[in-house]
């Protein structure tokens, strides 16, 4: 048994992988992702994408050591998968659904941010690290913890949200969550804009930022490179939230290395450094030297921490 699959269900599309234990990623692709409460017809476009690759590939059900794959939620020690609110599931027991629409088992599942985090930890920028937590900021904020070889995932699958940290206490408008305050509502590359926004119309400083007829997360990065101020003053205040919530992760977990992914990661190493200064200004002095890295494997994290899930558990 030397072949598994790597799946990631996204809101929009769903990535899949082939892997050798060997030879590691073999081919990828990606699949529209089937919304609706019911799970099953997703599922079964998976299965049937699965038999394709199977086919093609001259490989038997047999050789395959199992499926790992990475979910957009939260999933508890029993594998209960703790709805799947961009898709449109409630509560569903996802792994055991999924063995008996695709004919393979085992099937591993996970929490989407912490799959990506142990695919960086095992083939990406985290691979010669003791343990490590990964940071994606993209349309929300998500967060996974590898200590030792092991996602932490907690009793109720919520360890490593760091997104939902609460940072403002006095925050009026809810979160996605329910909640208000939390670290999603400014370092989401949402969030970002929200609060260009708000920089933007509490100030009458002049800024490139007034151009655009609609401000991107991207944007605003770019323009605080090119030493636009206001640009700058709204990446320092997301950076200095971001550096602040990563300091209280570590005080928890007090891993060897930071990663920061997501879409808003493309920002490279300016926002890398901004937000590793800022968790040096809020954390223990003898905290301070942890490694900070930018993701190497961007898109494609969830399908390797999904493979790698497979291979260790068989």
């Amino acid at each position: 048994m030397e072949y598994c699959f790597g799946v990631d269900i996204g809101g929009t599309t769903i990535k899949m992988g082939l892997f050798s234990r060997a030879d590691g990623l073999l081919q990828k692709w990606e699949i529209p992702t089937k919304k609706g409460t019911d799970p099953k017809p997703l599922l079964g476009d998976i299965a049937e994408e699965m038999e394709k690759c199977l086919s093609q590939n001259g490989i038997k059900k047999e050789e395959i050591a199992g499926v790992g794959m990475a979910a957009p939620g939260p999933v508890n020690e029993d594998g209960l998968l703790r709805g799947a609110v961009n898709i449109g599931w409630g509560d569903v027991f996802l792994g055991e659904e999924a063995e008996k629409i695709m004919g393979i088992s085992p099937v591993f599942i996970g929490n989407d941010a912490s799959f990506a985090a142990l695919g960086e930890y095992t083939f990406g920028a985290g691979k010669d690290a003791s343990s490590l937590i990964m940071i994606t900021l993209g349309t929300g904020v998500g967060g996974g913890v590898v200590l030792n070889g092991q996602i932490l995932m907690g009793k109720t699958g919520t360890a490593g949200e760091i997104g939902h940290t609460t940072i403002n206490p006095f925050e009026t408008l809810s979160c996605n969550c329910g909640k208000k305050g939390c670290l999603e509502q400014y370092a989401s590359a949402t969030g970002m804009v929200r609060m260009a926004e708000k920089f933007l119309k509490e100030s009458d400083k002049p800024s490139t930022l007034r151009q655009f007829d609609k401000i991107t997360a991207k944007e605003l990065w770019d323009q605080a490179k090119n030493g636009d101020e206001m640009a700058l003053d709204i990446a320092i205040y997301v950076s200095r939230l971001l550096g602040m919530a990563i300091a209280n992760a570590c005080y928890i977990v007090d891993p060897e290395m930071i990663v920061i992914g997501g879409g808003v990661s493309k920002a490279g190493q300016f926002l890398l450094e901004m937000v590793q200064r800022a968790y040096a200004e809020n954390v223990f002095p003898h905290c301070r030297d942890k490694k900070f890295a930018l993701a190497k494997l961007h898109n494609d994290a969830g399908i390797h921490g999904a493979a790698a899930m497979v291979f260790e558990k068989r």
